[in-house]
């Protein structure tokens, strides 16, 4: 395993981040700000890690969990008070990569095989606090785990002589020697811990310290170096920018050899402008971030395709994309499914913001959530009576009555169309 990673771990305790395991002292009032924190500050993935002395607390716990994912661009792997399948799928529902079993726990040696089995050991880790719980149960881990958290310092090398399952290593060891050894040996994947879980964590700085000593932490590597590309006189090779989700044409720039190395190390698009002569990070000053999903030479290598997760919009206007004006367009119907139910969606928020009369929608906001759900579950029966019938065109009616009252209880509720996007690609 080449390429290290750093994991910053973040311990919630009664809807806060705490210091340490044994140590409540609290860090953080807002989490999910510190875990956006750690993100956009180049940690390549976060540990989150449930304290909860209580249900409530828990369910408090689970909650945060899915604010973090869904304002974080890293994986996230969590755990922490699992008892029960369905613990496990409620932190797997928040966009957990992995749910972790705490080996230390006996119900967590029964469960692992009927959480693997649900849903697959790629989504299962287990966390372990010495090497003799490893040794123990080395068959069960390997079957059915693929990542391995040890919470204590250990001999690595019998460690990795035991098992060849990925290994994060969680320290509380500040002393950066001992931290080199670790990310040094074969079988670890990742570091985390007290060093690199602190607020002020550098860790671009960091990553530039252990390629000093050898170590490679990096969240992407290029197959490509920047002199196989053609480039113009000026050095500069234009780049077309793509939402990696809807594959929407977000802008154009430039990358020089400095830019785009600078884009490879820290996952998140960096350009050279023209204009002011100088590198920018997009985002740096309108939080409106790139984050680097996949890179794509052409089959001239002149110019780069990026696809990104793209924070709010592209353009400086602010609209979501640069490529906003017409000038020739065929008028026949191009309806984008995505930009049919946003255009709805907004349609139905203005109605919300500004009462028109006579208003269908209004009607149903004025008359309150017991009338839109009665109205959903009505509409739901309707498409049920008319999958009966053989002819599509009834069904295909009563499924749009339905999606535009579930809109409706999602402007009521305010959830938004991104919101189910996510929980579906979470899932």
């Amino acid at each position: 395993m080449d390429f290290k990673r750093l994991i910053p771990c973040i311990l919630i305790y009664q809807g806060k981040a705490v210091k340490w395991f044994d140590d409540r002292e609290v860090i953080a009032e807002d989490v999910v700000e510190l875990a956006r924190k750690y993100s956009e500050m180049g940690a390549d993935e976060l540990l989150v890690f449930d304290l909860s002395d209580t249900d409530q607390d828990h369910d408090i716990s689970i909650g945060l969990m899915k604010k973090i994912n869904r304002s974080i661009r890293i994986p996230m792997v969590a755990g922490g008070n699992i008892q029960r399948l369905e613990d496990v799928k409620k932190i797997l529902y928040t966009g957990a990569k992995r749910a972790m079993l705490n080996f230390s726990k006996p119900e967590s040696q029964e469960l692992i095989k009927e959480a693997a089995g649900r849903f697959g050991k790629a989504k299962i880790a287990v966390s372990l606090n010495d090497f003799d719980a490893l040794f123990k149960q080395q068959q069960l881990i390997e079957n059915y785990s693929s990542e391995i958290v040890f919470m204590h310092r250990l001999d690595l090398n019998s460690v990795m002589n035991v098992t060849e399952i990925p290994c994060v290593i969680v320290t509380d060891t500040m002393e950066k020697h001992e931290l080199f050894k670790i990310l040094e040996c074969p079988g670890v994947k990742g570091l985390s811990g007290k060093y690199v879980s602190r607020r002020e964590m550098d860790f671009n700085a960091y990553k530039a310290e252990c390629a000093k000593e050898g170590i490679k932490l990096s969240s992407f590597e290029s197959q490509m170096e920047f002199s196989e590309f053609k480039t113009g006189a000026d050095g500069l090779l234009p780049v077309i920018v793509q939402h990696y989700q809807t594959n929407e044409v977000l802008m154009l720039a430039y990358m020089n050899e400095e830019a785009f190395y600078k884009t490879v190390k820290i996952g998140r698009m960096t350009y050279y402008s023209r204009s002011r002569r100088c590198l920018w990070t997009k985002g740096e000053t309108s939080g409106h971030y790139q984050y680097v999903k996949a890179l794509t030479a052409d089959c001239d290598k002149d110019t780069l395709l990026a696809k990104v997760d793209q924070v709010g919009p592209a353009c400086h206007t602010g609209n979501r994309t640069c490529f906003f004006q017409p000038v020739v367009e065929d008028e026949s119907k191009q309806n984008n499914p995505l930009q049919i139910f946003e255009q709805v969606y907004r349609t139905i928020l203005d109605r919300k913001a500004n009462p028109k009369e006579g208003s269908y929608t209004n009607y149903l906001f004025e008359k309150g959530i017991d009338k839109i759900l009665k109205k959903v579950g009505e509409e739901s029966t309707e498409i049920i009576i008319a999958a009966k019938n053989p002819n599509p065109e009834e069904i295909k009616y009563e499924i749009s009555d339905f999606l535009y009252h579930i809109m409706v209880l999602m402007a009521e509720r305010g959830v938004t169309w991104d919101d189910i996007v996510q929980e579906l690609a979470d899932r």
